[in-house]
């Protein structure tokens, strides 16, 4: 079978990613003072501004080189993804840069925003019950003969965790001429458990990182991660759906690697969408509500560094913006509408 016809449009499509990634400059690391943790520096990667408007875009270019370099994308291929919003947005970017239909299965309820931006990059949306997204997005790819990108499971192995401008190498290299270029903390959500995964690993595989920068993972209610890492159990499984959009799974993802992460915390929601407005108010734009769970999370540690009189720099990310999110966290009156406890703290798998 002559595969050169094949063999040509690889080359070319991995051009064309590579060409897309050189004219992105690196995301903005921006410092921001915290007057209620003195000595303590937060700096906020901020990866809203990737083309495709998140942290996901990491991700997806990843995913789409794994899929190409391993045979399993060619031309036409149909690329099929189950997502709540963030990832399919990515991934229907670098289809519509290489000329591939996508099909994203999302939750039902998801920010209508998102799936407007979905249907803005060209891809088809199918809405289902939160637990059908993976069965559903599986069968619908071998219907159609496509690829299910399968971010849950191949998040980990998709990205290169020793270097290659991933996220953790990228947030070094920016911190180097910082007072303090080794940080405390990296504060992450975990989604798939990608991006904990990869930055886990390059802490230890950057020895000199290894001696001071933990990792922090923050978890939002109604997802199972922090149960399953405080009680070591991969078997757990939730039935409600998470409302902190990106971050929080009922299940534990294959990608979720706890052994790299030295604590984690489980932040409340009604305290996510607070600490987003927060943030929002402090940078002047606004951030979407795993932001604000990173933040939370990241203010609870610099605040017993601060108690301890620990000087330090703290890093998280800026996962999204928050226009994103204009009919829900944005819109007048959502957040007192949704009946959340204000008045619940922080689990800490320390304490």
């Amino acid at each position: 079978m002559n595969d050169e016809p094949r063999r040509a449009w690889v080359a070319q499509a991995l051009q064309r990613i590579e060409a897309d990634a050189r004219r992105s400059a690196d995301t903005h690391l921006i410092p921001l003072a915290l007057p209620e943790a003195p000595g303590v520096t937060l700096y906020l990667k901020d990866e809203s501004t990737h083309p495709s408007g998140s942290l996901k875009h990491r991700l997806a270019r990843s995913l789409f080189l794994y899929g190409l370099c391993n045979g399993l994308i060619g031309p036409g291929t149909t690329i099929v993804e189950a997502s709540s919003g963030s990832t399919a947005i990515s991934e229907a970017y670098f289809a519509r840069l290489l000329g591939l239909p996508f099909v994203a299965v999302v939750p039902q309820g998801t920010a209508p925003r998102k799936l407007e931006e979905i249907a803005f990059q060209g891809g088809e949306c199918v809405e289902v019950p939160a637990p059908q997204v993976y069965a559903e997005a599986e069968a619908l790819a071998a219907t159609r003969g496509g690829h299910y990108m399968d971010q849950f499971t191949h998040a980990e192995r998709a990205t290169d965790w020793r270097g290659n401008n991933n996220i953790a190498e990228s947030l070094f290299n920016q911190l180097q001429l910082e007072p303090q270029p080794l940080p405390r903390w990296i504060v992450v959500g975990a989604g798939t458990g990608g991006t904990s995964a990869t930055i886990g690993r390059y802490i230890r595989y950057r020895r000199a990182a290894l001696a001071t920068t933990r990792l922090a993972v923050v978890d939002p209610e109604r997802s199972v991660f922090f149960d399953a890492f405080v009680q070591r159990r991969r078997d757990l499984a939730g039935s409600e759906r998470g409302r902190i959009e990106g971050i929080g799974r009922p299940r534990v993802e294959p990608s979720f690697v706890p052994t790299v992460i030295d604590r984690m915390l489980r932040v409340p929601d009604a305290m996510s969408f607070a600490a987003a407005l927060d943030l929002s108010a402090r940078l002047g734009r606004r951030v979407g509500p795993s932001t604000g769970t990173n933040f939370a999370g990241a203010l609870h540690l610099a605040r017993e560094m601060a108690a301890r009189g620990e000087p330090g720099s703290i890093v998280t990310l800026i996962c999204d913006a928050g226009e994103r999110y204009h009919d829900t966290l944005f819109a007048p009156g959502w957040l007192a509408a949704q009946g959340l406890d204000l008045d619940s703290g922080i689990e800490d798998s320390a304490g």
